[in-house]
């Protein structure tokens, strides 16, 4: 009995031990400091986007405090470390490359602007809302896939950040939140092109017009800092004539929220200004062509005449 309480004394005694001690004292006393702020500050910010960024501001701080905390604890022993440092830090580096490429991908996200939460990216296979971006990884809101529209189909995608080393990142709103989308309508050969023009030009007023002054405000803005050609945001109607119909295409500048709702409006206000033009304008129907036609073997058989006798 009395060698083992020698031998805990020994271990108490030693310095290694008590510096560990502080070290999760530190630790817990940052952590509850941290999660303190956050109730404090972070519930009475009214704006999601700046309360996210303090959130995750907050977290990083206290990464770094926890860092400086340990290299003061253990400052005068470093030197004795450093070798033990490196042959672990060779072995670590091996066997959590993902991880170590996870952080840089993070750093590489932060400080390259890949994306940020709210932005709408396509990344491999997967399209969604950024809804979190942390250390190791990249929470997406998926969209698509079985839903066949840019809605929410309930999904939510944890990419590690080492992907944007190996994958393009299409981002749909970083310095263009718009989409240039196009409605194609059939009409009718003979229908009134001047009134059918009319009826195209109008919906796209009404419907997404609103996104014009502000498709052109920041397409000036991105023609300023990258080196692309000056473009029209304006609503263009082309035509196109086939043997079948006359083939109008509205192009039209939207929010990339919002296509596919925006593509409804216009189909529906364009189907009732049709309605309205009292066969003017008028949707063609997809013809049916016969080539050949197929032979007709017929015959006729007469149930009234006798038949022959059976013979044996």
């Amino acid at each position: 009995m009395e060698m083992i309480l020698s031998s805990l004394q020994d271990v108490f005694q030693q310095p290694w031990l008590w510096r560990l001690l502080q070290l999760l004292i530190g630790l817990i006393a940052i952590s509850l400091a941290s999660q303190l702020f956050k109730r404090l500050m972070v519930g009475r910010i009214p704006d999601v986007d700046t309360r996210y960024r303090v959130r995750k501001a907050l977290t990083l701080i206290s990464y770094g405090l926890v860092f400086i905390y340990a290299l003061a604890i253990f400052s005068d022993n470093l030197g004795q470390f450093t070798v033990i440092f490196g042959v672990v830090g060779a072995g670590i580096t091996l066997a959590l490359q993902d991880i170590i490429a996870s952080l840089a991908g993070w750093l590489a996200i932060s400080l390259g602007r890949f994306f940020d939460p709210g932005d709408r990216i396509l990344i491999d296979d997967t399209r969604g809302d950024v809804i979190d971006i942390s250390l190791l990884s990249t929470t997406i809101m998926e969209c698509g896939d079985w839903v066949n529209s840019d809605l929410y189909n309930g999904r939510m995608v944890k990419i590690p950040n080492n992907r944007v080393f190996k994958s393009s990142v299409v981002n749909y709103s970083r310095d263009f939140p718009f989409l240039w989308d196009e409605l194609v309508l059939p009409i009718r050969h003979g229908s009134d092109r001047t009134l059918t023009q009319q009826i195209l030009q109008q919906a796209a007023s009404t419907i997404v017009g609103d996104y014009t002054a502000y498709a052109r405000q920041a397409w000036e803005r991105l023609f300023r800092r990258y080196l692309v050609e000056s473009a029209s945001v304006e609503p263009l109607i082309t035509l196109r004539v086939t043997e079948n119909w006359l083939e109008y295409t509205l192009r039209y500048v939207v929010d990339y929220k919002q296509r596919r709702a925006k593509a409804s409006q216009l189909f529906q206000y364009i189907m009732d200004e049709i309605d309205r033009s009292e066969g003017k304008v008028a949707i063609a129907a997809r013809p049916i062509h016969l080539v050949q036609t197929p032979p007709l073997d017929i015959h006729v058989v007469n149930q009234s005449a006798p038949r022959a006798p059976f013979s044996h």
